[in-house]
């Protein structure tokens, strides 16, 4: 495992860090859907054991830090630099912000938390930070010990990105970033933008959320199958990533031990400023393929749910996609009649409310997304 440089007190973190809003969820008697908690753990224990120490998580990823609280028990927490995050739009007075920040300490169960970030900032949590003087509250927690590194997260464009690299005197950042969103939201500029500030970046979805890793469209499994060296679709998207030294830290969520042993391998074999011109021109035929078929920007992260109409927008959504991609509409049509004739779930529930575009980090147009998806698939 190769470890970098994080922050300006000489951290080393791993270059592969692990993501912990997607745990595996099993459904419980009640019917809600649970993290499979014994699993969980064991996993993160295996991945701290393998030399994994940056674990990513935050207040609205559910049951995650509760579940973290309890897998770092057993002098685990001393091995890891620990990073959750600060629902700022949760916050209308300055005083709660110690209230939610206390709540994830005692979920945790830890008196301190390595890297603390303000999460989304967009423009309009932006604003609502400068409001309440919320980098201030960094300020007071770092004094008195309670975080090591302030940063935030950000899914926006890249103006907003750099007004808020400039606002405050971060540590870090976390930015959405993979070889299809090369220029979407802060995209590899606000990478370079940040890096050059002298702030350590951390990548979020650098698989786009599982589409360039599963279920590859056979157009770009033939681009990769042209290279010499195989390599699994997951392998080049990692591997364009870590090819930039401005990159400190890659996100990404682990289920199964057989992944935690794949991603392991990957980045002990990948180094910056590794990949050929030829590997990156193979990248670039691949980015095309997957940009003249997907239609609609989903990345599964779920933020828009609960929908108040009960209507199953990422699943509605994964299945547009795949049928984008992999052109069997008959399957499609399939899969989203079990939606709106068994769970009553489908695009035809919707009131319009408009509650899930205001959280939806990619900013998609989910009205008239689901109106698209019908009219194809009714």
């Amino acid at each position: 495992m190769e470890y970098v440089n994080f922050g300006k007190n000489g951290l080393k973190i791993s270059r592969f860090g692990m993501g912990c809003m997607r745990f595996l969820r099993n459904k419980n008697q009640e019917g809600k859907e649970i993290i499979d908690e014994d699993l969980a753990i064991k996993l993160v224990r295996k991945a701290i054991d393998s030399g994994i120490n940056y674990l990513d998580t935050a207040y609205v990823y559910e049951g995650s830090e509760e579940l973290l609280g309890k897998a770092l028990q057993d002098g685990y927490r001393e091995k890891v630099t620990l990073a959750t995050k600060m629902p700022v739009w949760e916050a209308t007075t300055y005083e709660d912000y110690e209230k939610l920040f206390n709540k994830q300490l005692e979920r945790l169960q830890t008196d301190y938390i390595d890297v603390y970030l303000l999460h989304g900032l967009n423009q309009l949590n932006y604003d609502r930070v400068r409001k309440l003087d919320g980098t201030r509250f960094l300020d007071e927690m770092y004094a008195k010990g309670k975080i090591r590194y302030k940063g935030f997260s950000i899914h926006g464009e890249i103006d907003v990105f750099k007004k808020v690299i400039d606002y405050y005197n971060w540590d870090m950042c976390l930015i959405q970033l993979n070889f299809l969103d090369h220029k979407h939201q802060v995209g590899v500029e606000g990478l370079k933008y940040a890096a050059s500030k002298g702030l350590s970046v951390a990548i979020m979805e650098p698989l786009k959320g599982g589409l360039l890793s599963t279920r590859v469209p056979k157009e770009a499994e033939a681009i990769w199958n042209e290279y010499p060296v195989k390599r699994n679709p997951a392998e080049w998207a990692f591997k364009w990533l870590c090819n930039m030294p401005e990159v400190s830290v890659v996100l990404s969520g682990i289920n199964t031990f057989e992944q935690l042993e794949e991603n392991i391998r990957i980045f002990s074999e990948t180094q910056p400023g590794s990949m050929t011109k030829e590997e990156m021109d193979l990248i670039e035929r691949v980015r095309e393929v997957y940009r003249s078929k997907v239609k609609i920007g989903c990345t599964g992260c779920g933020y828009c749910m609960p929908c108040p109409a009960d209507v199953d927008i990422p699943d509605i959504f994964k299945i547009y996609n795949d049928l984008c991609l992999f052109d069997d509409l008959n399957s499609a049509k399939m899969m989203y009649s079990l939606i709106a004739k068994e769970a009553h779930k489908d695009a035809t529930n919707c009131l319009e409310c408009g509650n899930c575009m205001n959280h939806c980090p990619q900013g998609i147009d989910i009205i008239n997304k689901l109106k698209e998806v019908h009219s194809t698939l009714e």
